[in-house]
């Protein structure tokens, strides 16, 4: 009661917001979390085959499985609550090296197994096709679940396929995973196209036409420009740190969210440790020329390959990402883009390990609070947490409203 009563008086009078923690509080508690980027879907995949019967989403926390090498999931619904979580897009990836008309099937699964495990929990989850019930579901004191489509590669080429995927509760599409397509490069293959082809930019078009965000993370430096060239309405990078505090190419760099401010786009900061820390991403690059060094070395030798790699990893232990680096990333982005154009994509259940701080979905608040400390203000930590994200997602709406009459841009089959 003494909590309750203290996030009243909070809200009713910011003032009194006097520690960095209260201040984070009141923010969270007016304006939920909406996470870009959450990989529960993957996981039902890997771990179940999809079968949710005698899976409790109530509480994961003991779903790690040493004999899989399996660690437990960062997400079930109490961490949702926990992590003032609002609003989610879960992501309906299927492997990009999965042959294409495989991934349109498997992306049909996904969003088949998203449905259902929201639908198991109508007391807690809703799911939500557009922003006005997003904000129904926040009423209602429900997660509001949207679906993601992670990579181009799963509608096959198709624009057909594109309006099919939109039509089945897709909002948003990331036009790449780490390989380059026949239409657009990625960020973490060879570029075969120098950003997008002509179909790519049709791609893009058609998805502004039908109110699909268009989600930039994965790219190709040269695929976000030419994005951004073609885009009418905003675009979103719905996991994707700042290229300026570590350089991987799945960041993005300086130029591009100068240009998402007059987009009105939003990056939604990731937590993967590879992308936020510059050290950890350089003790992977290392590790991975130590072991193929090895593994050239002790060709026929198992034993002393096994042995090789542990006395390497005894000498170099890793480096461990921090929810200060975390937020860096935010301050940077904020400082390029604008405080209007930065939200979160926690990428959790989608990678190995995570910043010491941020381990699970219950750990927002945390990071809220750091942000206060650092000097963001009540209302500019409500953007961050779902605000911006809002606005996007009612201006894709308003986009594709106005073009409704257009007709739908047509591509001929392949087979």
């Amino acid at each position: 009661m003494r909590t309750a009563l203290l996030t009243l008086a909070l809200i009713a009078n910011p003032a009194l917001a006097a520690t960095p923690e209260q201040t984070a509080q009141a923010a969270l508690k007016t304006a939920p979390v909406w996470d870009g980027h959450n990989d529960v879907p993957e996981q039902l995949r890997e771990r179940r085959k999809d079968l949710l019967d005698g899976f409790d989403f109530r509480d994961t926390s003991a779903t790690a499985d040493p004999a899989k090498n399996q660690q437990a999931m960062h997400t079930d619904l109490a961490r949702l609550r926990r992590g003032r979580v609002g609003a989610q897009f879960w992501s309906v990836y299927v492997s990009a090296d999965l042959p294409e008309p495989q991934a349109v099937q498997a992306t049909l699964e996904q969003i088949d197994v998203t449905k259902r495990l929201i639908a198991r929990y109508p007391a807690d989850m809703q799911l939500c096709t557009s922003a006005a019930e997003v904000e129904k579901a926040w009423k209602a004191g429900k997660v509001a679940s949207l679906i993601g489509m992670e990579g181009g590669h799963s509608i096959g080429g198709s624009l057909g396929v594109l309006r099919q995927m939109y039509a089945l509760g897709a909002r948003y599409m990331t036009l790449t995973h780490f390989n380059t397509l026949a239409w657009a490069d990625a960020a973490t293959d060879a570029p075969r196209h120098g950003g997008l082809t002509d179909f790519g930019r049709d791609v893009v078009r058609e998805m502004q036409r039908i109110g699909m965000l268009v989600d930039l993370s994965h790219v190709s430096a040269d695929t976000m420009r030419d994005t951004l060239e073609v885009a009418k309405a905003p675009v979103i990078f719905s996991h994707s740190g700042a290229r300026a505090i570590n350089t991987h190419p799945r960041n993005v760099p300086d130029d591009v969210l100068a240009r998402l401010k007059a987009n009105g786009g939003i990056v939604m900061v990731d937590f993967a440790p590879d992308y936020v820390s510059e050290e950890v991403r350089a003790w992977s690059a290392a590790k991975k020329a130590e072991s193929a060094r090895s593994a050239a070395i002790w060709i026929g030798d198992p034993d002393a390959l096994k042995k090789a790699d542990a006395d390497w990893l005894a000498a170099h232990p890793a480096p461990k990402a921090t929810l200060a680096q975390v937020a860096d990333h935010i301050d940077h982005a904020v400082k390029i883009a604008g405080v209007d154009h930065v939200g979160l994509g926690g990428d959790f259940d989608g990678v190995g390990s995570l910043p010491t701080g941020l381990e699970d979905v219950a750990a927002y608040p945390a990071l809220f609070t750091e942000l206060a400390r650092r000097g963001y203000t009540r209302a500019d930590l409500e953007k961050i947490a779902s605000r911006n994200m809002l606005r996007v997602m009612k201006a894709a709406e308003a986009y594709a409203a106005a073009h409704r009459n257009d007709a739908p841009i047509e591509s001929p089959t392949t087979f």
